[in-house]
């Protein structure tokens, strides 16, 4: 069980992000193509497993002295690291084998991720902003790879979207890491000495409203309303802004964040935003709902 702790499926959730291209090109019905899609997450949770194996070896030592850090397997010494170095150079080739085996574009995607991801651990993350904008990268190319396993095309919306979720979603984790560590902040990651509680929540602020305003844009947007054959998908743009909002209560008020894995897999009102958000997105794309609300006077 340490073992399979080790490889943190519990994140695997962010990878859920491949499924987008998926529901949104209208082929959730599709089987191949929802075939397709698993094996593309199997294959990124696969090479993600990994990294975090990599990761959690390399930073050992600054692991031990983290508040929950030090309670991961390797960190404690239920998993030791050269057992943790071979589990990693078993999942690597096996997810990178089933994603070039779908196709060049997903292979070459998956492996940009691993060695973008593998800089971070090694160099990238001590390097102030480029830190949470590769983390923002990474679920850019989950989207990507979700597209090119099925072999359509990529939404200019649905990118920009994503991007500025998962910016917002990254300087989140670095205010709780600020808050949550405090003095010892910088002692366990250096990269925060860089930065500060009030500029933190600058960039969270103009990130949630980016964030809402192009996915309102994004349901207006008559290409968008054509593609997808419905016009009612402004409708979900109340959750998505509530699920903002709930989010921003419980970094400010609750003083999480710290993992977005974590919030959506304990959080009752984000699963319940996530769930209807999800339905009633589906329900407009494949019953092709025409409300008029559009491209009318």
């Amino acid at each position: 069980m340490n073992h399979l702790r080790a490889l943190r499926p519990h994140q695997w959730v962010k990878n859920a992000f491949v499924f987008a291209a998926l529901v949104f090109s209208r082929n959730l019905t599709n089987a191949d193509a929802g075939l397709r899609s698993l094996l593309a997450f199997a294959a990124f949770s696969f090479v993600a497993s990994a990294i975090y194996l990599v990761n959690d070896v390399a930073d050992y030592e600054r692991d031990r002295v983290h508040p929950k850090k030090s309670k991961r397997p390797i960190a404690a010494g239920q998993v030791k690291r050269p057992t943790a170095l071979v589990m990693s150079a078993l999942l690597a080739p096996l997810g990178l084998g089933a994603a070039w085996w779908l196709n060049p574009a997903t292979g070459a995607t998956i492996t940009v991720y691993g060695v973008m991801n593998l800089a971070y651990s090694f160099g990238l993350k001590h390097v102030v902003l480029l830190d949470v904008f590769i983390i923002a990268l990474g679920f850019l190319l989950r989207v990507s790879v979700g597209a090119f396993a099925i072999e359509v095309g990529i939404s200019p919306w649905l990118l920009i979207c994503t991007f500025f979720i998962a910016l917002f979603l990254a300087f989140c984790k670095r205010r709780h890491e600020l808050v949550s560590l405090g003095d010892d902040a910088a002692a366990h990651r250096g990269i925060l000495a860089e930065y500060s509680t009030p500029f933190i929540d600058k960039m969270i602020s103009a990130l949630a409203s980016m964030t809402v305003m192009s996915y309102a844009l994004y349901t207006i947007d008559p290409r968008v309303s054509q593609r997808l054959g419905t016009d009612g998908l402004v409708l979900t743009v109340p959750l998505v802004l509530f699920g903002v909002f709930r989010y921003l209560y419980l970094v400010h008020q609750h003083q999480k964040g710290g993992s977005p894995t974590e919030i959506v897999l304990t959080d009752r009102s984000v699963q319940t935003i996530v769930l209807l958000f999800v339905g009633l997105a589906v329900g407009l794309i494949y019953f092709n709902v025409q409300l008029g609300l559009v491209g009318g006077a």
